[in-house]
């Protein structure tokens, strides 16, 4: 009996607009216009004959119909983009493709990658820092370390670890005419910005400080050259856990105060759930945890 088949191009317009809830953010993902979107759904739901979005003026919802046939339809386009994956000579199962941010990836990754490569060097890593969040199957990403609450549709999210944040800085800021010796000293040496969401301005009043411009100072939008000027003697940056851990096991950094707040995002190892089954895959994962754990 002939498969009965909804119209095939029009199904990843509407599964971008059911995971974003938004047809613009659809549009952007898969660079075509808002109006080509809003007419593969409208396609959709009149072959159907069903309703699968209740539109507002500025926004969208899934209906009781659509939000089930949205899960389908993702389950389906993944099996598909997997085949195709799987089909492909340019996708080898001896590559894996990882997505992190750059700062994750040039003060924690990196540096411990080749114990990775000596354990598993049939496998070939590449790594992606675009800053951008992974559809990994639509960007050939095989597994991705993030930060954030760990929820994410549709995908396996693994706990690696919490974070604080405190301020660190190179050893010779703890001598010479100003040394850092508590909190208030801190507007007599320059402070290092990188865009993290707990600021100098949480830290400074978390720990009673009122004297010392929080937006003064040096700003990198990399959290890897804002960490590399503390290195330098450069200032002071508020350090984050996964990040200084290695600079200040060697002694490059150190922690002039004990003050630190506790970061609500974590970091969580992410995946397709079919993604476990490759070897590539699981030898990585099962790595990062217990690299975690180690450290």
């Amino acid at each position: 009996m002939p498969r009965r088949l909804p119209p095939l191009n029009a199904l990843p317009s509407f599964e971008a607009a059911a995971r974003h809830l938004s047809f613009s953010r659809a549009a952007d993902e898969l660079n075509v216009t808002h109006g080509a979107i809003s007419r593969a759904i409208k396609h959709l739901e009149e072959q159907l004959d069903v309703q699968l979005f209740e539109r507002g003026t500025r926004s969208v919802r899934l209906t009781a119909i659509g939000d089930p046939y949205a899960q389908s339809v993702r389950e389906a386009l993944d099996l598909l983009a997997a085949a195709t994956k799987s089909a492909s000579a340019r996708h080898s199962d001896k590559t894996l493709n990882v997505s992190t941010s750059d700062g994750f990836a040039g003060r924690w990754l990196v540096p411990r990658l080749y114990r990775f490569h000596q354990a598993n060097r049939d496998i070939d890593v590449r790594i992606s820092t675009t800053g951008r969040l992974t559809t990994f199957l639509a960007d050939g990403i095989d597994i991705a370390i993030r930060y954030g609450g760990g929820e994410y549709p549709g995908l396996t999210s693994e706990l690696l670890t919490g974070e604080e944040v405190f301020p660190v800085c190179s050893p010779r800021l703890l001598e010479g005419a100003y040394p850092l010796r508590e909190p208030g000293d801190l507007k007599y040496h320059t402070l290092i910005h990188d865009g993290f969401p707990i600021d100098w301005a949480t830290w400074l009043r978390s720990a009673d400080v009122s004297d010392v411009d929080p937006k003064s100072g040096l700003t990198f939008d990399s959290a890897t050259f804002a960490v590399e000027s503390a290195v330098q003697g450069e200032g002071v940056v508020l350090g984050r856990t996964m990040l200084v851990a290695a600079d200040l096991a060697a002694g490059r950094l150190v922690r002039p105060f004990r003050q630190a707040l506790t970061s609500a995002s974590q970091y969580f190892v992410v995946y397709p759930p079919r993604a476990i089954h490759q070897r590539k895959v699981k030898a990585f994962r099962d790595w990062l945890l217990a690299e975690i754990s180690h450290s």
